[in-house]
């Protein structure tokens, strides 16, 4: 492909994005199978149907940019979602264990938004935007769902979060 614009590397990055958001399509289910409180349980699986969203925005994007067949491979999702399935095989306590999969699914995230917060910036550059607000429907989403991680994990106001109850 080459590098020889900013457009360029926005569908480089579209494309690792779509890659990102299909392998997560597909791991997201373990993880909710995995998921030994129902709250976490229930986040995974409401951030599934968020993912297929994501999907869907990223090939809108890349549709905006002529890509019809994204080929690019996401080796960054590749080795967390692999760093995740070592979790969900880990044995031990269920809570403990959920708390190393929120662990998991806060590295994704993290991941995530900066990779989409890097392709909103490209297209609000490089004047597309169009998929700049794609790009922001979607960060804004994936920020909410680190934060929901973190709230399950630490607890609200009135509960401990799992990770208190894991050191009991």
């Amino acid at each position: 492909m080459g590098f020889n614009s900013l457009k360029d590397v926005l569908q480089e990055q579209l494309e690792d994005l779509h890659s990102a958001e299909t392998q997560l399509v597909e791991a997201l289910p373990k993880m909710a199978q995995a998921a030994h409180h129902d709250e976490l349980r229930e986040a995974f699986q409401h951030h599934l149907e968020e993912t297929r969203g994501h999907l869907r925005r990223v090939e809108e994007a890349l549709g905006e940019l002529g890509v019809a067949h994204p080929t690019e491979v996401c080796k960054g999702m590749k080795g967390l979602i692999a760093e995740g399935e070592e979790m969900i095989q880990m044995p031990g306590d269920p809570t403990a264990k959920d708390a190393a999969l929120i662990a998991a699914a806060q590295r994704v995230e993290h991941y995530e938004i900066a990779a989409y917060g890097t392709a909103r910036q490209l297209a609000d550059d490089s004047g597309f935007d169009g998929i700049k607000d794609l790009m922001d429907q979607t960060l804004d989403e994936e920020s909410q769902a680190d934060k929901l991680l973190t709230k399950i994990a630490t607890g609200g106001m009135f509960k401990a979060g799992l990770n208190q109850q894991a050191t009991t």
